[in-house]
């Protein structure tokens, strides 16, 4: 099974987790300073919360898996058709270790396609393990981020 992630960026961690819980009727799954990630069965849904000064806007878009083997199998369908990935990489992100894969849509919206391999103790890091926080969620590899502005 595969769920859709919604990753939020809010100005207040304590509100929102309350807002969220019981919107969905679930408590939070994983709670840390800054950071809170429910996993939601109806609808199924992976809801992460980044406290930062900039709320109510949209951090990422995310699709976990179950398996590695699904996110290289989803790397190379995307690949395949010509969208430009990231490639397959082993990350800690998020309070987790991971498999995991991005591309970009044409407007700046960044998907991550990734399954969760285990638990960490820090917010972010890259393979390489630099752990800045700038980082967490952030794709390394080949795509880019547009920003445009109104």
């Amino acid at each position: 099974m595969s769920r859709v992630q919604l990753a939020l960026n809010v100005t207040d961690i304590e509100a929102a987790t309350d807002f969220y819980a019981r919107l969905f009727a679930t408590e939070p799954l994983k709670r840390k300073p800054g950071y809170a990630n429910f996993v939601i069965a109806d609808p199924p849904l992976k809801l992460v919360l980044f406290e930062g000064t900039e709320g109510a806007t949209l951090n990422h878009l995310g699709v976990e898996t179950e398996t590695a083997a699904e996110v290289e199998a989803a790397e190379a369908r995307l690949a395949g058709t010509g969208l430009e990935t990231t490639g397959v990489d082993d990350t800690t992100c998020c309070y987790a270790t991971k498999v995991e894969t991005w591309v970009t849509d044409p407007d700046g919206a960044r998907w991550e396609w990734y399954v969760k391999t285990g638990d960490a103790d820090q917010l972010a890091g890259t393979a390489a393990g630099d752990g800045t926080a700038s980082d967490c969620c952030a794709p390394t590899g080949r795509v880019t981020t547009t920003h445009l502005c109104c």
